[in-house]
């Protein structure tokens, strides 16, 4: 590389001086001292630097984990990967405190995704994805503070499974279904019960404040053992009538008698 360069924006370049690091040198046009000082290449990261490995990128980068076997909490084994968005803030921690970087970050993404799905089952890891992206994001800040780099998010992209375990997800799906529809009417058969009962138990109520006011005005205009009796001929009257709704078509005969004479209180 020549003496003087220009370093891209958002890059920098690690200047090494009789080969110990020296200096960071960030966007612009910049210099290097002949045969004392070179430039630190990291060829191993790949896409994440440019220029045969010279010019370090700051700015948010991604890494992708291959597919790997992972086992659920309910004993599935699935095919699943992640993508990962992470950046550069301190590049003398990242190029020199760990052994290739972008590598590194996809082994413990890998590590980090099948501890965490081997704790949820299934159908959790299907619904909740985003609270395990969250969770695997977190986990990486830890390594990411040691190695100067910081995680912006995590992504899972792709959770793949057998097609027999799909046929099994959909019957379980089917029973549940039929399940809290059964709970539903039973539900709705009993609350159906239950106001059924509370208007019977109004309805007696408003019956006996009814008949204890009528009683109370029998009680004003004529003498108590009067009323008592009206009363008495009058349930007799409503139980009669009770008897006869009640009972079969033809086969309970009910003899009424012809006067109360006998059944009235003298």
């Amino acid at each position: 590389m020549a003496l003087i360069y220009t370093v891209p924006q958002n890059h920098v370049v690690l200047i090494k001086r009789f080969g110990k690091h020296a200096r960071v040198q960030r966007n612009g046009l910049r210099f290097k001292i002949p045969i004392i000082e070179s430039i630190k290449t990291v060829h191993e990261w790949g896409a994440s630097a440019n220029k045969n490995g010279r010019f370090i990128e700051l700015s948010e980068q991604q890494t992708d984990t291959p597919p790997r076997q992972c086992q659920t909490l309910d004993n599935v084994t699935i095919d699943a990967n992640a993508s990962i968005y992470w950046r550069i803030i301190n590049p003398v921690k990242a190029v020199y405190d760990i052994d290739v970087l972008p590598r590194s970050i996809a082994d413990i993404a890998l590590n980090a995704l099948r501890a965490n799905i081997g704790k949820i089952k299934l159908d959790q890891l299907l619904s909740e994805r985003q609270n395990l992206n969250q969770t695997i994001a977190a986990q990486l800040a830890e390594s990411g503070a040691k190695w100067g780099v910081t995680f912006t998010r995590v992504e899972i992209q792709e959770i793949n499974y057998s097609s027999e375990t799909a046929e099994a997800m959909m019957q379980e799906m089917t029973a549940e279904r039929k399940k809290r529809a059964e709970i539903a009417e039973a539900e709705g058969i009993a609350e159906a019960t239950l106001i059924k009962a509370k208007a019977q138990a109004d309805a007696i109520k408003i019956i006996a404040e009814a008949e204890s006011s009528y009683l109370s005005i029998l009680k004003k205009n004529t003498t108590p053992h009067v009323a008592g009796n009206i009363v008495f001929q009058q349930k007799y009257i409503d139980g009669i009538e009770k008897i006869t709704k009640n009972s079969s078509e033809g086969q309970t005969k009910v003899f009424l008698p012809t006067d109360f004479k006998g059944m009235i209180m003298e």
